[in-house]
């Protein structure tokens, strides 16, 4: 039986509580063994859920969130908007977040708030985003999406844990 279509939407105040889910679930899942345990085991999602509805509807409306969802329900979240360099703006988009329900990955969903993301920054002339340099998984879903590693490298602190991360860029315009 094939699966539904994924179907890739602007995110709602509504969807909070479960982008929140898949936000915890999500880190939790991919960042077991690359973080300290006891930090992934604290973080929670009414918590985040909170923070999130707090903050829905603030900001100047350049950061998009999107939803992926199939048959009525969301499976993930991604968000980006402005490319960060600390404080400063620069000319290139960046993706914050792209994160999928643990047990529906692999399906597309992923893919899918990938390209819609990709596509919404076509006025910028490059997309970047940040990956922990031990996610080979996450890396390999990049690279296949076209994302190059350029060298940067940051760190990252956990609970006083070091976990660097490498920065991945897609040109967009030529």
């Amino acid at each position: 039986m094939d699966e539904p279509l994924t179907y890739v939407r602007p995110m709602d105040l509504a969807d909070c509580d479960r982008v929140s889910e898949i936000r915890i679930r999500g880190w939790q899942h991919a960042y077991r063994g690359l973080m300290p345990q006891a930090y992934l085991d604290g973080l929670g999602v009414a918590a985040d859920a909170e923070r999130r509805r707090a903050r829905f509807d603030q900001g100047d409306g350049s950061v998009v969130h999107l939803v992926a969802e199939r048959a009525g329900e969301v499976l993930g979240w991604a968000a980006f908007g402005p490319y960060r360099d600390g404080e400063v703006r620069t000319a290139d988009a960046e993706l914050y977040a792209i994160y999928v329900d643990p047990a529906h990955l692999g399906r597309g969903c992923g893919g899918a708030l990938l390209s819609a993301s990709v596509e919404q920054c076509s006025s910028y002339p490059r997309v970047l985003l940040w990956v922990l340099k031990e996610n080979a998984a996450a890396r390999r879903f990049y690279e296949r999406a076209g994302f190059r590693s350029d060298g940067a490298e940051e760190p990252f602190d956990v609970d006083g844990v070091p976990v660097p991360e490498v920065r991945y860029v897609k040109e967009l315009t030529g």
